[in-house]
């Protein structure tokens, strides 16, 4: 079947290009047509998976659109195992409207619609309802039942192929074929559901009665009752439904909400891996039936939950819980865990009679059965059909199309998987009291394990040599049944962990196009490649540059299940060069908010997205790290980016604060949009937090966003900041980080703590002052600090001087300072020269640097000068620049600053230097700026 996105992709995701098999090409938005009627937007709570429901055969079925939502993770698992909801659940629900009940009947009525246009989909029901009937006991009475039923689907297949072509004819036998299929399902009221009609169960002809009403409705366009009589097949017979008559309705449909269920069931198989056999078989035996159980239940509540919807004039229906059943539901003591389950296969017969009556009688409803080894039913004709609804040991991933190369493997096994039912009236002489039972069954398991060894070895065989790309499909799902009934045995994963089974596996994820093998294959290798590093290694040795992850990142269903494989691979930068990495990364990042489960492997795309982002903007050369950094930001990334620094885990907003800075740096007019849409209080946050890397990323990003190009814009965003998080004043975080802070962190959280303080009135010396102005005077001693430290230093300063619009150029106050003095170099490319509000940007900034003069000298006093003049002469070259800037404009308001004495200190401090900076060696910038302050200050 295609895929439910199917649905999606005609908003615009395509997949993949198909290497072996030619598929329609993918309908892209541009190409796309509707009418008004056809369109409608799906809701985000009837849009549960990005799994495969084929919508393509409808004809005129309405179309489901992507228009209002986007589209969530292709399982809905959350991180919690006791709960894996859907958008919508658990919380209030919207009320029901005509969109919502539109969706779902468009849904439902697409997949029974398939029973009127598809011959093979027609074909395997037709073989599973002959198969039912081949059970029933010729001796016993029907009254009538059977050749009901019979005669009802015999008329309806007569509609379909078009048989009675006649109007009136037609319309005689949809009344006849409702009048007789409404008997058959009547057996499923309160007296008789649980009783069977010549040996079948009478919950299965109801669920097949309900069917074949569902499709008849379907004929007769009536869309509403058809949909409500297809769900109440799986509130007939929940475990038929959804383990062999319509399993891909039920993965699709149903799985979505119950999730959290498969999870659990996973996780407690694990915890019983270590007990003895005879324990192990035991409780998970008892576990299995606590599993189907529920499974049973919760299927049967969503059911009827979404039956309710489809009642005219309905109010919306509270959402079902289904909750995970208690250990000791399942086993916890071992008496209760064991006699329940052996007792019953052992009784006397005779004594079963007296107690119970006839067993030929009794329902044969699996509610009642030893579901816990999940057997299925065991069909005259199962090997036409086993290819198409394999179970794999309650792992269900059936919407293949059925495959017509299941024979491969029909003559070397009798199928477990489809037996719907059990042992019951199994005769009490197979089962010997004196340890013949236990004799019995070691014979068995010894048969089984054999039979697997030789399934398993045929698949591996055919996995390495085969061209056929069927029976390699096929060998994956032998090759994952094997492994998911060892529950890890090393010997199977050491068969499967060779080079040729793993590599063969990865020709068929780049050769297949059946969603279903993807799924299972990119499964089947997280489980190995978590494991074992070497299989880490194969994988990255067959395909080096990753193109078969590409082909998948490309596809709509998988992207996410196959970004967690990529993860688990930990590819590096030089494997990642292709230009399409960037928006493929970025989608993962967009939808993969959930937990993705492979088998046992449990991942948040999410987190494999940042480790991907993170090796393309950092992962190369300068220049390739800031040609992806601008492709993320092309891309819409920083939308994105933005939304995650505000939630998510602590490393998750590290990773985004990071990857946002390399963007900064790469694109300096991104950093407008960022100054205006980051959530200021969630970086403070990240600052308060008692995690250094965190903290270094929030000071480090902070410091970029301060650096923006206009003075206006500066002012705004610290009166944002200004603003405190948690009920703490940003001044006071600040001051406490400065106080911790590593030695070249600290110049640059001193401009920060300073610029806070001057928000305020600059002739009120306040303590945050004087500690940022000691911290900055401190940082700018040449003689002890490094020249990271220096280049901090510098950083700091330019900060403060009010213009700082680029990391790599020189900041524009200089060249503004530069044009004062008469220095009109490249004034056609300035800052200034294009800016039609120039007037107030010159008044901002003259207004910002004479409150920061102000504070620097009458704080800073001498010491401050005395680090100035000294960084002139002994600095680095960044920092002898960004300190012969900051005297320079200083200078301008030295006079109103301070008195006569103190001018004629600072003069003595700062001539010498000036002087020195005015030589010829100099740059002519700096002889400029030079000769400009030394003029000022011995201006009388």
């Amino acid at each position: 079947m295609a895929s439910l996105q199917q649905l999606l992709a005609e908003e615009g995701f395509e997949r993949g290009h198909r290497q072996f098999t030619e598929g329609p090409k993918p309908m892209k938005l541009k190409d796309r047509t509707s009418t008004d009627h056809d369109s409608i937007a799906l809701p985000i709570y009837i849009c549960h998976d990005l799994k495969s429901f084929d919508f393509s055969k409808q004809g005129s079925d309405k179309a489901v659109s992507r228009q209002e939502y986007s589209i969530k993770s292709s399982e809905r698992e959350g991180s919690n195992s006791k709960s894996s909801r859907i958008d919508g659940i658990g919380r209030e629900e919207p009320a029901i409207d005509e969109v919502a009940v539109r969706a779902v009947i468009s849904i439902l009525g697409g997949y029974i619609g398939r029973y009127l246009k598809d011959e093979i989909f027609r074909e395997s029901v037709r073989e599973k309802f002959n198969s039912c009937l081949e059970r029933r006991k010729r001796k016993e009475p029907d009254n009538g039942i059977l050749a009901n039923l019979e005669l009802g689907v015999e008329s309806i297949d007569k509609l379909v192929e078009g048989k009675g072509a006649d109007r009136e004819h037609r319309m005689k036998l949809l009344r006849n074929s409702i009048q007789l299929l409404s008997i058959v399902a009547s057996l499923n009221s309160k007296k008789t559901r649980h009783s069977s009609t010549c040996g079948i169960p009478n919950s299965h002809l109801s669920a097949f009665a309900q069917l074949y009403l569902s499709i008849i409705y379907k004929l007769d366009k009536n869309d509403r009752i058809s949909a409500r009589h297809l769900l109440q097949v799986f509130c007939d017979s929940p475990y038929l439904s959804r383990t062999h008559l319509l399993p891909d309705l039920w993965e699709h449909f149903f799985l979505p909400h119950l999730l959290h269920l498969k999870v659990w069931y996973h996780k407690e198989l694990e915890l019983l891996s270590n007990l003895d056999y005879g324990e192990k078989d035991k409780r998970m035996k008892a576990l299995g039936k606590a599993f189907n159980d529920r499974m049973d239940m919760g299927t049967t509540q969503f059911a009827l939950y979404y039956k309710n919807w489809l009642k005219i004039g309905a109010q919306l229906p509270a959402v079902p819980s289904v909750p995970l059943p208690s250990r000791t539901s399942y086993g916890s003591s071992r008496r209760r865990s064991s006699d329940s389950y052996t007792s019953y296969s052992s009784q006397n017969k005779n004594l079963f009679r007296t107690v119970f009556g006839p067993t030929e009688r009794r329902s044969m409803d699996l509610d009642n059965l030893n579901r816990a080894s999940i057997n299925a039913w065991n069909l005259q004709k199962e090997h036409k059909v086993s290819a198409q609804t394999d179970n794999y040991n309650n792992f269900n991933y059936a919407h293949s199309k059925r495959n017509q190369k299941a024979e491969l493997w029909s003559e070397s096994k009798k199928s477990e998987r489809f037996r719907l039912f059990a042992c019951q009236s199994t005769p009490a002489e197979e089962f010997v009291v004196n340890g013949e039972h236990s004799r019995n069954n070691s014979r068995r398991n010894e048969d089984k394990n054999r039979n697997h060894t030789s399934e398993l070895s045929r698949a591996n065989t055919t996995i390495c040599s085969s061209d056929d790309l069927s029976e390699c499909e096929l060998a994956i799902r032998v090759i994952v049944k094997t492994w998911l009934n060892s529950h890890g045995d090393s010997a199977v994963e050491a068969e499967l962990s060779k080079a040729p089974i793993i590599e063969g596996m990865l020709e068929i994820l780049f050769a297949s196009n059946e969603d279903e093998i993807l799924e299972l294959a990119i499964s089947m290798l997280a489980e190995l490649v978590a494991k074992n590093e070497s299989n880490r290694q194969i994988v990255l040795n067959f395909d080096p540059q990753l193109e078969i992850f590409i082909k998948l990142l490309r596809s709509t269903s998988l992207f996410l299940k196959a970004s967690v494989l990529l993860y688990l691979l930990k590819p590096k930068a030089k494997q990642m060069i292709s230009t399409e990495w960037v928006p493929l990364i970025l989608r993962v990042l967009e939808f993969g908010d959930q937990i993705q489960t492979l088998f046992t492997v449990c991942c948040s795309a999410q987190v494999a997205a940042f480790y991907f982002l993170e090796q393309l903007v950092n992962g190369f050369d300068e220049d390739k790290n800031f040609e992806n950094a601008r492709a993320v930001v092309s891309h819409g990334g920083l939308a994105l980016l933005v939304g995650r620094i505000e939630k998510g885990e602590i490393h998750e907003r590290q990773n985004t604060a990071s990857i946002i800075i390399c963007c900064i740096q790469a694109d300096e007019k991104c950093r407008s949009y960022l100054a205006e849409n980051l959530n200021k209080a969630s970086l403070l946050e990240l600052i308060v937090l008692e995690n250094h890397n965190c903290n270094r990323c929030a000071i480090a990003l902070l410091t970029e966003l301060l650096c923006l190009a206009r003075r206006t814009q500066m002012m705004k965003f610290l009166d944002r900041l200004n603003n405190g998080w948690g009920g703490l004043s940003t001044m006071h975080i600040f001051l406490a980080y400065l106080q911790r802070a590593s030695s070249e962190e600290r110049p640059l959280v001193a401009a920060i703590l300073l610029q806070l303080d001057l928000l305020g009135d600059p002739s009120n010396c306040s303590m945050y002052r004087e500690e940022a102005i000691d911290a900055l005077t401190s940082a700018m001693n040449c003689q002890t600090c490094s020249e990271k430290i220096q280049e901090k230093s510098a950083r700091a300063l330019l900060m403060l001087g009010g213009l700082f619009p680029s990391y790599i150029e020189e900041a524009t106050s200089e060249k503004w300072l530069l044009k004062l003095a008469g220095f009109n170099e490249h004034s056609d490319d300035s800052f200034y020269g294009k800016d039609e509000n120039l007037n107030e940007e010159e008044k901002a900034t003259e207004i910002w640097q004479q409150k920061a003069a102000m504070a620097l000298l009458k704080s800073g006093s001498k010491g401050f000068l005395a680090a100035l003049a000294n960084c002139m002469v002994n600095g680095t070259p960044s920092l002898a620049r960004a300190s012969l800037f900051t005297v320079a404009w200083m200078s301008r308001f030295l006079h109103s600053a301070v008195d006569e004495n103190f001018l004629t200190t600072a003069s003595s401090i700062l001539v010498p230097p000036l002087l020195e900076s005015s030589s010829y060696d100099r740059s002519l910038e700096e002889r400029t700026l030079a000769s400009l302050s030394f003029e000022r200050l011995t201006k009388t």
